[in-house]
Formats: C-alpha cells, sequence, structure tokens
C-alpha cells in the first residue's frame, strides 16, 4: 500500500477531489459535512492499475494547521491542491512550507476548478514552488491516476523489519472489541498477538484492519487500525506512539539542525509524526538549537520535524535531530563547542553505551562491543590508561590499603557501569580481588614492613606466643597495618588483635598431632605453650578450616 496525504488552500477542493478519485467522502464529522469544511484528518482509499493509494485528507483552514501538520507528519508523498479561480492563497503558503521544512519531494500538483478561470496563472505560480514536480487537472481524472501511480512508485521501499512507531491520529472505542488507534504505518510490521508499548505501559495487539479489512499482519507503508488490549481511549491520543518494546527511548530534550529565514521565538510548537508539542528553544550557532519538549517524546536521529509559531500559525522552521541524549551545556565553553558540532549536521554517537540505546537513538551500533556495551575504541584505551594511573596513585595515597575500591576507580574513570571495570583492566598489569584493584604483589611499604619482621622475629622462637596490644601498637601495628600484613601472607589473623605466623596452622596441626585424641582446650594450650586468648580463637580457626573437629563434650580431635 502507499499513503498520500492532501494539502493546499481551504475551499481548494482537496475532499471533493480525493471522493473523485475514490469514491469516498474522507470528511467524516457531521459538523464537517455540515459546514462543508474539513476540521479534521479525513481518509479514504482506492486501487489504481493495482496500487493500493490511501489518501489522508487535511483540513486547509489556518485554524487547523496543527491538524494538518499530524496528517501530514507521517507521510512521505502529497498531493498538492491549486484552485485555477483563485491561484496560489496565504495557505497554500503556509502548507508549502510546511512540506519543505518537512522534506517532503515527492509532490503530486492538482488544478482544480479549471472551469472557473484559466488555470494558467495558477500553474505559473505552482511551477514557481515546484520546479519539477508533475502538474495536472483535475479535469482529466486518468491523469490525475497515472501520475499518482507514477509518485508512489517513485517513492523509495519501506523496511519491513524496522522498528515500529506508529503514531497515533484517532483513538475511538468500537463496542465488543475496545480502543481502536489508527495511524500511517511508515516502517516495520504490526502482527496480531504483538505486544507494543504506549508510554510505560504494555499492550498487546487483538485485531489489525487495513483499508477497511481485517488482517493478521499489516506492513509498513499502510493505514491501518489497531484493536488494542491494555489501555482505555482516553488514555491514549493523537500524538502519542504505539512502538517495539524497548527499541525507542522517550526524551525531552534534543539537539537538532535548524531551517529558518529569521531568528527563532524561544517558545513554539514542535510538530513532529502527529504530535504537536510546546517546546522551549535555545539557539545553538546560526544552524543549531536545543529544545526542551513539554512532554518527552521517542524521537530518534534523523527525524524530521516543523517548528511552528501557535499564535501567527506561522511555519517558523524544519529541524532535524541530530541528538536525542545531548550533553549538558555546564561549563563555559560548552555552548560554542556544541554548536561548531552541530554546524556539521552531525553528531558523534556516546563513546560508551548499551547496544540497545544505541540503537533507540539512531545510532549505527559501530565500535569494539564489550559485552551488551559498544565503546570507542580510542576512548576505551585513554580509560584503560587513565585506570592504571588512578590506581597508582591510590597505592601511593593508600599505601597499606588491599587497592582501589570497583567503585571508586569506576567513578574516576567514567565508566557507567561498574561491570565495565574487569574487561577495562584486562592486559592492564592490574588485578581485581575482592572487590578492589590494585598491582599483584605489591609489598608492605617500609615501615609495616619493618614492624611485622619485628613479630616475625619475636614469633620464631614462640610461635603460638601472640604480641600484646600494647606491643602492637609500639610497633606501629594498628588494625589496618595488620590487615595489610594479613593479605600479604605474612601473618595470620585469628581474633581481634590477636596474629601469628604465616604457617601457624601447620605448625599448630603438628603439635596437636602428637597429643592423645581427643584432647582439651587446656591441653591444646600447654602443648602449644601459650595463653587461653590465643588457644581458644586458634582451635576456632583449625575447626572452621577443618583441621579438627569439636565433640558435644568440649573436646577435639584431628580430623
Amino acid at each position: 500500500m502507499h499513503v498520500v496525504a492532501t494539502a493546499g488552500h481551504v475551499d481548494h477542493g482537496k475532499s471533493t477531489l480525493v471522493h473523485r478519485l475514490t469514491g469516498m467522502w474522507p470528511d467524516r464529522l457531521a459538523e464537517e459535512q455540515r459546514r462543508g469544511l474539513t476540521i479534521d484528518l479525513g481518509f479514504a482509499w482506492t486501487t489504481f492499475h493495482g496500487r493500493d493509494i490511501a489518501f489522508v485528507d487535511v483540513p486547509g483552514h489556518e485554524r487547523f494547521v496543527g491538524n494538518m501538520l499530524a496528517g501530514v507528519g507521517p507521510v512521505a508523498a502529497v498531493m498538492f491542491v491549486v484552485a485555477a479561480n483563485e491561484g496560489w492563497m496565504p495557505q497554500s503558503e503556509e502548507h508549502f512550507a510546511a512540506l519543505q521544512a518537512l522534506g517532503v519531494t515527492h509532490t503530486l500538483v492538482v488544478i482544480t476548478k479549471a472551469d472557473l478561470a484559466d488555470p494558467g496563472p495558477a500553474v505559473a505560480q505552482v511551477r514557481e514552488r515546484f520546479p519539477g514536480a508533475p502538474v495536472v487537472s483535475a479535469t482529466d481524472p486518468e491523469r490525475v491516476r497515472a501520475e499518482l501511480v507514477a509518485l508512489v512508485d517513485a517513492l523509495p521501499a519501506p523496511d519491513p523489519d524496522a522498528d515500529v512507531r506508529l503514531w497515533v491520529d484517532r483513538s475511538f472505542t468500537v463496542r465488543g472489541a475496545g480502543t481502536v488507534v489508527t495511524g500511517t504505518l511508515a516502517a516495520g510490521t504490526i502482527r496480531v498477538g504483538d505486544e507494543l508499548e504506549c508510554g510505560d505501559r504494555r499492550v498487546t495487539v487483538r485485531g489489525l484492519q487495513s483499508l477497511g479489512e481485517d488482517h493478521r499482519m499489516v506492513t509498513a507503508v499502510a493505514r491501518v487500525a489497531v484493536n488494542v488490549r491494555g489501555v482505555d481511549r482516553h488514555e491514549i491520543a493523537r500524538g502519542d506512539t504505539l512502538r517495539t518494546p524497548g527499541a525507542w527511548l522517550d526524551t525531552s530534550e534534543v539537539d537538532v539542525a535548524v531551517r529558518a529565514e529569521d531568528t527563532l521565538p524561544r517558545q513554539l510548537m514542535l510538530h513532529i509524526g502527529s504530535a504537536g508539542v510546546p517546546v522551549h528553544v535555545r539557539p545553538l550557532g546560526e544552524v543549531g538549537a536545543r529544545l526542551r519538549l513539554a512532554r518527552p517524546l521517542p524521537l530518534r536521529i534523523g527525524d524530521i520535524g516543523v517548528l511552528r509559531d501557535p499564535g501567527g500559525h506561522r511555519i517558523a522552521a524544519g529541524i532535524e535531530v541530530l541528538d536525542v541524549r545531548p550533553v549538558a551545556l555546564r561549563r563555559r565553553g560548552d555552548a560554542r563547542a556544541r554548536a561548531e558540532q552541530l554546524a556539521t549536521g552531525r553528531v558523534a554517537p556516546p563513546v560508551c553505551a548499551r547496544t540497545d540505546e544505541l540503537r533507540a537513538m539512531g545510532f549505527p551500533v559501530e565500535g569494539n562491543q564489550v559485552g551488551e556495551w559498544v565503546v570507542d575504541t580510542r576512548w576505551w584505551a585513554q580509560q584503560r590508561e587513565a585506570a592504571v594511573g588512578a590506581v597508582d596513585q591510590w597505592a601511593a595515597e593508600h599505601d597499606i590499603a588491599a587497592g582501589m575500591p570497583l567503585e571508586a576507580l569506576r567513578r574516576e574513570v567514567g565508566l557507567p557501569a561498574v561491570e565495565l571495570v574487569a574487561p577495562l583492566l584486562a592486559g592492564s598489569g592490574l588485578q581485581i580481588a575482592d572487590g578492589r584493584v590494585c598491582r599483584p604483589g605489591a609489598g608492605l611499604p617500609q615501615r609495616v614492613d619493618q614492624a611485622v619482621r619485628a613479630v616475625e622475629e619475636r614469633l620464631a622462637g614462640e610461635p603460638f606466643r601472640a604480641l600484646e596490644a600494647a606491643e602492637l601498637t609500639e610497633l606501629g601495628l594498628g588494625a589496618k597495618e595488620l590487615a595489610a600484613a594479613v593479605r600479604a601472607g605474612r601473618l595470620t589473623r585469628v581474633a581481634d588483635g590477636v596474629v601469628l605466623g604465616a604457617d601457624v596452622i601447620e605448625r599448630a596441626a603438628e603439635v596437636l598431632a602428637k597429643l592423645p585424641q581427643p584432647f582439651t582446650v587446656a591441653e591444646a594450650k600447654r602443648a602449644w605453650n601459650t595463653t587461653r586468648r590465643v588457644a581458644v580463637p586458634l582451635l576456632e580457626s583449625l575447626d572452621t578450616r577443618r583441621v579438627t573437629r569439636r565433640a558435644e563434650d568440649g573436646t577435639r580431635h584431628l580430623l
């Protein structure tokens, strides 16, 4: 199927022309039929030479420009109508400006009411605006049909496997079916049974219609009516979307390239897809701007929209989305640098992002793949170098620490997730242990090493006679220094403030092996020639290591 929107000044015969081509009157509202004036979007369809063509008929009155943009926004081809008896009129100019802003290049111009006036002047006016576009008279309907066929045949082929983003233009209830929404499916495929996102909720496709017929599947391009379960009619309206779950990011701030002849006001309406949203405009250079949206929309890089003055109905500019996750502009010079980047018409992708985020933003998934992340190769190498420096600096400032905490290192080098630290450090010579990063085999600082040597000398002759707390303090061995010595494998901790030699477990077991089995705490204490302060926690350490086992009567035996 192909979808064509109409455009043109009010009362130039757009709806009449659609009716003549399709046999269907597009005006559906009672007020439209009573007043003979298109107010909202109308829909009709037919088949020409084997091509199914659906028309989105838009209002031409200046009061309904927002409705017109909602109809034209998702459509790639336009049938522009100009009446011979009036020629080019104000809304002709406004609709033309809207099409220019939207970048619509597939256009057919039809001159109506040629029976009321010489069409020559109107044709001349049209050719000034649409050089190269075919111009035909409505008095020759077969020629109009032939040109419509040529128009739709020239449209680029849609991607049936693309992520779905259906801009809703109508929402209503069908008795016995529930909520139904309609829109122009520009890319992708919708199937009965699909789960789609609508804002922050999931909905299920119960049924599909296209051109008045039921379908199990509809592929772009198509006018489609979707019967959905999971959302009330009052909870979804024009400007909302049905979309592939997880494939789109709602954003309320975007950086755009701007096509404007005049300086933009700060407050405008952004029309994109079928949505119309108030925005605050912050100019960035001559051809760029940052838009702050009154409500978030699912946008991607490359999306085209229109900025309109909501008061004067003037088309202010066309925009192309360049970034849907723009960087913050906090420091002096940030805005200038951003303006220079936007002026190139291209924004570099994030140096580190999840693959699904890149896809949702509209960037190609290119770069070094690290799990579910994609990283810029040059940036990744720089962060590895920075990580090594950060760990060495940490070690210099915390000489008895076990290493730099993973989270501290993540923040220092600017990684978005701690899961990236390990792959970043691969090949760097650093190691991760117990949630900390250090260099392998890092020794004790000299002051601690000397103190530990003194302890080792004391324990050499009496391996089970732990130094008292005061003696350790006198040597300069506090809790942190002792912990560092234990991590280094120089001492063994058997209780708070009780440390023995590195091989004390083996030596203790050797002594116990000479005792009659089972043995008591007192017997172990005497055999080790130590105090109860040492013997009890040492025996508990042996139990924990499954060197000994304690019986219910308090005795133990070697395993």
